[in-house]
């Protein structure tokens, strides 16, 4: 499941690939902005976050004149879908941000970043949209989560402002619904939020982390090996933030990685080989240890 500008889209809408025969078939709308797709339990129901419900376009983009930053839409809700993209039914809602919805491996917990009190934090809720829990208390972004093997952990990315300068900088930006993603660095929790813990230390723009199938170890993507910090590579972690290991050696972006949970196969994007410069494929790679 991935999202994609394909086919002329304005913004990015949710695409399922049978890896089979290698076709993609749409399964959002067409409505909005989507982002952030992930199967359901028996991968018979989808999950994806959208701005469909407050307009049929794309809205606009993020005022770059700002430097480089991510847009927080408020007009983003969760939502769940049919595996063909029928039947769409809300399941997070509310003022602000809600998106970056994962689930985990046990199936009975979704976890996803809202700014519905302010700051861009983590919550955790049941499957079925219950038990609402927040994570996170430090004031900056926190997001981008995915739940351990077992359940029990999450691993994700955060920009913690510092100093009364970096803090001030912060929320000039933050009430545009702004964040500067240009330091981000990865720690793991406890799933109930406890045990917060910084595994990267660099200063760099470390993100899209996600746990080996050993529940020991994060592959994560990051611009750390390059001065300009233009170009992203994949690096593997422990989760006690020793024993790094660069995995791939691209010259251009890697990102977004995840393994298969038998650990035998690693998907990534990436713009290696790309047909025009800046587009980004999907990529799939055996993984030996």
């Amino acid at each position: 499941m991935f999202q994609s500008t394909r086919d002329g889209a304005g913004c990015d809408q949710i695409y399922t690939l049978d890896l089979a025969d290698k076709t993609a078939k749409k399964v959002s709308s067409g409505k909005g902005r989507t982002t952030c797709a992930y199967f359901l339990p028996g991968d018979q129901r989808i999950l994806y976050a959208s701005t469909h419900a407050a307009a049929d376009d794309c809205l606009p983009n993020p005022d770059r004149s700002r430097g480089y930053v991510w847009k927080l839409y408020p007009e983003f809700d969760i939502y769940t879908a049919a595996a063909d993209g029928s039947d769409i039914q809300p399941l997070v809602t509310g003022p602000g941000y809600d998106a970056e919805a994962t689930v985990s491996p046990t199936g009975d917990a979704i976890v996803f970043t809202s700014t519905r009190d302010g700051d861009p934090e983590l919550y955790k809720i049941n499957i079925d949209g219950t038990g609402l829990v927040r994570l996170t208390n430090t004031r900056g972004y926190d997001g981008g989560a995915f739940f351990s093997p077992d359940g029990k952990r999450i691993v994700y990315r955060a920009n913690h402002p510092e100093g009364e300068e970096e803090l001030k900088a912060y929320d000039d930006i933050i009430k545009e619904h702004l964040v500067r993603p240009t330091r981000l660095e990865i720690f793991v929790m406890n799933a109930d939020g406890s045990e917060q813990r910084q595994v990267t230390k660099n200063g760099k723009a470390n993100f899209a982390p996600f746990f080996h199938p050993d529940g020991k170890r994060i592959i994560f993507s990051s611009n750390q090996g390059d001065p300009k910090g233009r170009n992203f590579d994949l690096y593997l972690i422990g989760d006690d933030g020793q024993n790094q290991e660069q995995v791939s050696f691209s010259d251009t972006f890697d990102g977004f990685p995840m393994f298969t949970r038998d650990g035998k196969h690693l998907v990534f994007a990436s713009n290696r080989g790309a047909k025009t410069h800046g587009d980004t494929d999907v990529f799939l790679a055996e993984w030996v240890d």
